[in-house]
């Protein structure tokens, strides 16, 4: 009693262009779904420090950096008196929020003390100060 027929091959190699043809279209979807994002960039002069740490973008940071042209609450510029209504809006709740204060080394230090008092006003108390690490 035969098992194989004659006229019947045996398979030897695996048919991978199904295989192909599904990875394809699940890539074809991922790249359709997918959210690119693009952060603008504000031209910063940081100070620059020995000793830090790598900050880790978190969900509750508001970014905040303080330039001669002005001041930005995650890259939007704001006026110095608008600061308190934007941050206030920005903020979701006020015990986990960590602000990231990016300060050109340029400007006057009584600017950075203006946007404290301001994040302290609206109960803002956890700072980060953001500098370049040291080479």
């Amino acid at each position: 009693m035969k098992l194989i027929d004659e006229n019947e091959k045996e398979i030897s190699e695996i048919n991978m262009t199904p295989f192909v043809d599904i990875i394809l279209v699940i890539l074809i979807i991922f790249m359709a779904t997918a959210t690119f994002i693009v952060e603008k960039k504000i031209p910063l002069n940081l100070p620059e420090a020995k000793t830090g740490e790598d900050i880790q973008n978190k969900p509750n940071q508001l970014i905040v950096s303080i330039t001669k042209s002005g001041i930005f609450v995650n890259n939007e510029k704001v006026d110095l008196k608008k600061l308190k209504d934007v941050l206030g809006k920005k903020v979701k709740s006020k015990k986990d929020n960590i602000i990231v204060l990016r300060a050109d080394k340029d400007i006057k230090f009584q600017k950075v003390v203006d946007v404290i008092d301001i994040c302290r006003e609206l109960g803002l108390e956890k700072y980060i100060v953001e500098t370049k690490r040291e080479i």
